[in-house]
């Protein structure tokens, strides 16, 4: 890096990597920052909502390798193999979030070699590959007050239909941020994991930002049936969704006769 570094106790304000499995880095990072508070702290926080919508399992470790690299005899960067996993995974996620994927993280900058770097897990994507996942998509259509046929069919002509109430929270900033309230119930499970759902929707709001904001008010709660399938990669896709007030006896009579209804 051609010039003196020193090792610090990484702080508690740098959010994104806490829990990354060591607790000194080295400055200057790889970004070539070298003020914690003043560079390091306040640019790790752009990370944060690509972080939050879990678009690889070793996103977390490859961007704290470069923004808060571990104090060690070496310089231990990521390997380009690693760099290129977690670029192919998050880039169309950030593109989702409206931004490119930054020419500071070119992965043909990181070592091609792989015994002084750090590697992807081949297991774990291997493992991954074929679980459902939350994608970048066009916005679902959303229904107000929609006919018990209407609900049917959607149960009918789509792999999966699950109830959660959607919250989205009051930030002084202004920034969207959301969260599943309470327990997803399956009207119709398809391919879904029944200990898994719950985050893939978290996620998929995450990512699909500019969809979800139309969804919920800041401040509010609100109980919708989401309906969907799940493309061949492993892909989900929402298609329809109804938000489901006391007063439509539309989806509550539909989710009534799905139990014995026959497509």
């Amino acid at each position: 890096m051609g010039q003196s570094t020193r090792c610090v106790t990484i702080p508690n304000q740098l959010k994104v990597c806490k829990d990354v499995g060591y607790s000194e880095m080295r400055l200057p990072n790889f970004l070539g920052h070298s003020n914690l508070e003043g560079e390091v702290v306040p640019r790790s926080e752009d990370w944060r909502p690509l972080l939050q919508t879990g678009c690889h399992p070793q996103a977390q470790s490859f961007l704290c390798s470069i923004i808060a690299p571990v104090c060690l005899d070496t310089f231990i960067q990521p390997c380009h193999s690693l760099c290129v996993a977690v670029r192919d995974s998050c880039a169309p996620v950030l593109a989702c979030q409206g931004h490119p994927w930054p020419e500071a993280l070119n992965c043909d900058r990181f070592p091609a070699e792989e015994d002084m770097c750090l590697t992807p897990l081949a297991k774990l994507s291997h493992l991954l590959k074929d679980l459902p996942k939350p994608a970048c998509q066009n916005c679902p259509s959303v229904e107000v007050a929609p006919a018990m046929k209407t609900v049917l069919s959607a149960f009918c002509h789509h792999d999966f239909a699950v109830t959660a109430k959607l919250h989205r929270l009051r930030h002084p900033t202004g920034e969207p941020d959301f969260q599943i309230e309470g327990r997803v119930e399956f009207i119709r499970q398809g391919p879904l994991f029944p200990y898994d759902t719950k985050h893939l929707l978290q996620e998929w709001l995450l990512i699909n930002l500019r969809c979800a904001i139309a969804l919920v008010r800041p401040g509010r709660s609100q109980l919708y049936v989401l309906t969907g399938s799940v493309q061949p990669d492993g892909d989900i896709i929402l298609v329809h969704l109804f938000p489901w007030h006391k007063k439509d006896a539309g989806i509550a009579l539909a989710t009534r006769k799905w139990k014995h209804h026959r497509c």
